[in-house]
């Protein structure tokens, strides 16, 4: 099984930056898609950025331009970084690995999730 710990949460002024790491454990984590996503108080769980096993990232509109997700694989690492950050970014973000079996029924391990606080 994979299992995924996040740091790097923390409270930070608008405007700011900071930058979230994942550290993954288990097989074939190269071959994985990992992302990252982030739950607003009161709302849905949503996606923030996305990188596969071959670099390939997608963005959500919010985050697009202020955001950089990239991977170590041989650290077994995943990072996030923000900047320009905002009040509305506000959130708990969490790390996720994702696969395909081969019934292609999709598989997500996620981390606990850690808190980022945007505020002056």
């Amino acid at each position: 099984q994979v299992q995924l710990v996040e740091s790097g949460g923390d409270l930070v002024q608008p405007g700011g930056s900071l930058t979230l790491s994942c550290a993954a454990s288990g097989s074939s984590l190269p071959s994985y898609t990992m992302g990252w996503y982030r739950q607003q108080p009161g709302k849905q769980r949503d996606l923030v950025a996305t990188i596969t096993s071959g670099g390939r990232t997608k963005y959500a509109d919010s985050m697009k331009g202020r955001s950089t997700i990239s991977r170590d694989n041989a650290k077994n690492t995943v990072y996030l970084q923000m900047n320009s950050l905002k009040p509305e970014d506000t959130a708990v973000y969490y790390c996720n690995a994702h696969v395909v079996d081969y019934t292609f029924r999709n598989i997500d391990y996620w981390g606990q999730g850690t808190q980022v606080t945007v505020s002056s």
